[in-house]
């Protein structure tokens, strides 16, 4: 079976499920199955429901070395909550030498080529490690963050990481993300009541204005339509 047809099956097998029921469908049906969490809103949710489900599930996140404080907080606060260690993949060192020696502390603001780059060493090696036997990746995507997000499906095949895809939240809306947190006392970072609806790196995510896209904040100095570090195509 190719991996298209792998992927319209599953697709078939989790038509009108819940949330729920499509992570329980990948927990019991694959060994290796990882939640990359970034430690925002979104990503706290599928936390909880993974955890809730499998207490020895596998979650990750990416220490760029820039993270904001309160990113840190809310994973030491997950952590004392749930019982658990989630895994921390950083950067290669050597890497970030020379990526400081070739374009600064902050040259990522000089080009998309070199805030790319900066997220290449940060972000997508790490990941690509942190994915080396997985199966599954689940992400914390929604199609309402952005426009680079509205096409993506449910599940799908990652050819950059030669795994399969799942955005168990692609059709939850912003509010239905609240209700989830509020209602079953999820830890949350405290940058979201701050303006913050999309939080990475600290040099790289603002607060939004009234009106703003979601994703304002992220890569602000670009157009909306560069607005992904590489991790999701």
């Amino acid at each position: 079976m190719s991996n298209k047809e792998l992927i319209q099956d599953i697709n078939k097998d989790l038509e009108n499920k819940s949330t729920k029921e499509v992570i329980e469908y990948f927990l019991t049906k694959f060994k290796n199955v990882a939640l990359s969490s970034s430690l925002a809103a979104e990503d706290q949710v599928l936390t909880d429901i993974i955890l809730k489900q499998d207490k020895n599930a596998t979650i990750f996140t990416l220490d760029t070395g820039r993270l904001h404080p309160e990113t840190y907080d809310v994973m030491d606060a997950t952590n004392l909550k749930y019982g658990v260690k989630i895994d921390v993949f950083f950067p290669n060192s050597q890497k970030v030498q020379e990526l400081y020696q070739t374009q600064g502390i902050n040259g990522h603001y000089e080009s998309i080529n070199n805030r790319k780059n900066c997220c290449n060493i940060r972000k997508i090696e790490p990941l690509k490690r942190a994915l080396k036997d997985v199966e599954v990746w689940i992400t914390g995507l929604r199609a309402a963050q952005s426009v680079t997000r509205v096409d993506m499906p449910l599940v799908e095949w990652d050819e950059n990481f030669k795994v399969i895809k799942v955005n168990p939240l692609i059709n939850w809306t912003e509010e239905n993300v609240w209700d989830y947190i509020k209602t079953n006392r999820v830890p949350y970072n405290k940058l979201h009541d701050k303006g913050f609806p999309s939080i990475g790196c600290a040099p790289c995510t603002r607060a939004i204005k009234d009106g703003e896209d979601i994703r304002a904040g992220r890569w602000w100095w670009e157009n909306p339509e560069h607005k992904e570090c590489g991790l999701h195509k």
